[in-house]
């Protein structure tokens, strides 16, 4: 017996639509049943140029598609500032949600999304793509695993600060700050004037979040994986972040720590080359990994991992290297994403399950460092405490 497809409506025609309606076309367990813009027009374009099936209904207006008794879940990529609105009427309709990221702009409002999800007994999932790949998972088991990783332990360093004109006394720097760094996580790109001038993610009153919503929700993704999911205690984030000149970040950083020592730092920036690292040192091993948020290859991903790495006899080179693990997929990730997301609205719709509780708590705890890290802006870097 064929598998009953979920029905799934796109609420907003933004240009990452058009990746998730690939991925919606190319899950085995999902059809697009509906597409809805602010105009009929731009709907009927955005289903025409990408594939939409023909059975396909075009809206002109949100409301009319969260209506639409027929649409089982719906995508959702509006700009943050939308979300409240959106996400809470879709839950209210019952309508299983995909929410683009960051979820909100802060936590309250997510908390208030969260609420009517519950209320409404639909599920909810954030867009974050890369989590599904099944390198994701291999790179998971390496890093909780005692015997070749170890556990998160320090690698120390001196930074040498020099925080103004004359700070030399007697040719050596008066400030030397030791910081204990255990994962490390940067994603840039360097935006085009024209990003940088019209995007969304520049305009305080649509995605006023800038890079650390877009780049730094990934960063801290990260983080939190490597951290099995533990929240910080501390959040604090790097002196002299860049803003345009609505105030909105284009470029930020900041460090987060533990209570038992862990520590982590990220970096997001519109500003700097395409770059998607993570480094995460334990006691036995280290990871990296240079392509985490998009795979250089769709159906290849692969990671760095060394257990017990060392130098030969002269220090000339490395005795043990680390090993490259290579993961391949029949489905590029974002179809992973949406056929998992796909199989728990089947689950609920058709076995009458309860929603999977463990995105909806991911995506939250992913918001409240994104929330601590920008009030350590706003407060001039000083550290502020994380709780759930």
């Amino acid at each position: 017996m064929a598998e009953t497809l979920i029905q799934i409506g796109i609420v907003g025609c933004a240009d990452i639509a058009r990746k998730v309606s690939r991925a919606i076309n190319l899950a085995p367990n999902a059809t697009i049943c509906a597409v809805s813009s602010r105009s009929q027009e731009k709907a009927a374009a955005f289903a025409a140029a990408n594939g939409l099936p023909l059975s396909a209904k075009v809206y002109g207006s949100y409301e009319a598609i969260l209506e639409d008794p027929e649409v089982d879940a719906v995508y959702m990529p509006l700009p943050t500032s939308l979300h409240l609105k959106w996400a809470v009427l879709a839950a209210q309709n019952k309508k299983h949600l995909l929410l683009e990221k960051p979820v909100a702009l802060d936590v309250a409002q997510f908390d208030h999304i969260l609420e009517a999800c519950e209320s409404s007994g639909v599920q909810f999932m954030d867009n974050t793509m890369w989590v599904h790949n099944p390198r994701t998972a291999a790179m998971a088991n390496f890093l909780n695993d005692e015997q070749r990783f170890g556990n998160l332990k320090s690698l120390i360093f001196l930074y040498f600060a020099i925080l103004s004109e004359g700070d030399y006394v007697d040719g050596l720097m008066s400030s030397v700050v030791l910081f204990v760094v255990q994962v490390r996580t940067c994603f840039t790109s360097a935006a085009d004037s024209d990003y940088l001038s019209r995007n969304i993610r520049v305009k305080p009153d649509l995605d006023a979040l800038g890079a650390l919503g877009d780049h730094g929700w990934y960063c801290i993704r990260a983080i939190l994986l490597a951290a099995n999911y533990e929240l910080p205690k501390t959040a604090v984030a790097s002196y002299k972040p860049v803003l345009n000149k609505d105030g909105v970040i284009l470029e930020c950083g900041a460090s987060l720590y533990w209570e038992d020592g862990k520590v982590a730092t990220f970096h997001c920036s519109f500003l700097a080359n395409l770059t998607m690292d993570i480094t995460a040192i334990g006691t036995r091993g280290t990871l990296h990994v240079h392509d985490f948020i998009i795979p250089y290859h769709e159906k290849e991903s692969s990671f760095l991992a060394g257990t017990e790495t060392s130098f030969d006899d002269l220090v000339t080179g490395w005795a043990k290297q680390p090993i490259k693990h290579t993961i391949n997929t029949d489905l590029p990730q974002e179809a992973l994403l949406v056929r998992e997301f796909a199989r728990l609205v089947s689950e609920i719709k058709f076995k009458n399950s309860k929603p999977e509780k463990k995105w909806p708590t991911i995506s939250r705890k992913t918001q409240l460092v994104l929330d601590a890290v920008k009030t350590s802006i706003q407060r001039g870097f000083e550290a502020v405490h994380i709780q759930e």
